[in-house]
């Protein structure tokens, strides 16, 4: 609870509740003028101080002022942030969730409840945790990333199991091509922020833009199995270097030194 104080006609200052916080006869001062202040008055014009607040009043005039001092002299301290890097997490959560998915694309597993978990809680769920993890640590390429693509496969899951609950009609005409190719156009802005980060990054975000588009035409077009199975596997490398950048990152901070290479651009 901050300690507000006010004008008291007995002493001039007072705390919240009602001590006496200074002498009883303040040092003489020149008239038109505010008396000395005692060291523990401080600024409560900005509202935003976690210490304890006092305000001081000057007794001959009807307007209180507040003016801010130094509290004991105490230095500034700087909060250094100790907490994990996200970043692998999200990285392992998209990387993950696309090779399995595109395993399927690709014609050598079936799409069961499985991969539609994986898009629900891992590559959902933990990649928009990821995502605000980074919103955290002030990154906003990384958070933009993976809210984005954490809602995405949400979106995608919701999309195939909707129509099957009876909620909506399934996805028809060029609705699909549509929905992939905006996320193509977003996807390709964001591999050009890549060229500050990394050479790991910049393949993850390339390959990626161009799996988007291959799903788009694709569906587009009413493509054969085999343009859906090489799609799947452009698919699964996407995935496969998503995984190698965020073990990368585990592994090289672990060791302090550079294990696996991710080509971190000088700036």
């Amino acid at each position: 609870m901050n300690n507000t104080g006010k004008a008291s006609g007995k002493t001039g200052y007072e705390n919240i509740s009602g001590e006496s916080l200074a002498p009883q006869h303040p040092p003489a001062h020149s008239p038109g003028q505010l008396p000395p202040l005692p060291p523990w008055v401080i600024s409560n014009c900005t509202g935003k101080s976690t210490i304890p607040l006092l305000t001081y009043a000057n007794r001959g005039h009807d307007n209180k002022c507040s003016i801010s001092l130094p509290v004991n002299d105490t230095p500034l301290q700087t909060i250094k942030d100790t907490t994990g890097n996200p970043a692998p997490l999200g990285l392992l959560a998209f990387g993950m969730t696309t090779v399995l998915l595109n395993l399927a694309n690709a014609g050598v597993i079936p799409v069961t409840s499985m991969i539609l978990a994986m898009g629900i809680f891992y590559g959902g769920i933990a990649q928009v945790i990821a995502g605000f993890m980074e919103w955290k640590k002030g990154n906003t390429f990384a958070t933009t990333a993976f809210i984005s693509y954490g809602f995405f496969w949400l979106s995608l899951v919701a999309l195939l199991v909707m129509p099957n609950l009876g909620w909506f009609t399934g996805p028809a005409g060029n609705t699909m091509p549509a929905f992939l190719t905006l996320w193509g156009i977003f996807t390709g802005v964001m591999f050009i922020g890549t060229f500050r980060l990394s050479a790991a990054l910049m393949f993850v975000f390339g390959s990626l833009t161009l799996l988007f588009f291959l799903l788009a035409y694709g569906d587009y077009s009413h493509a054969s199995d085999g343009f859906h199975h090489a799609t799947g596997i452009e698919g699964i490398i996407c995935g496969a270097s998503a995984m190698y950048t965020g073990l990368a990152q585990v592994l090289n901070e672990l060791y302090s030194k550079t294990l696996l290479p991710l080509g971190l651009v000088k700036k």
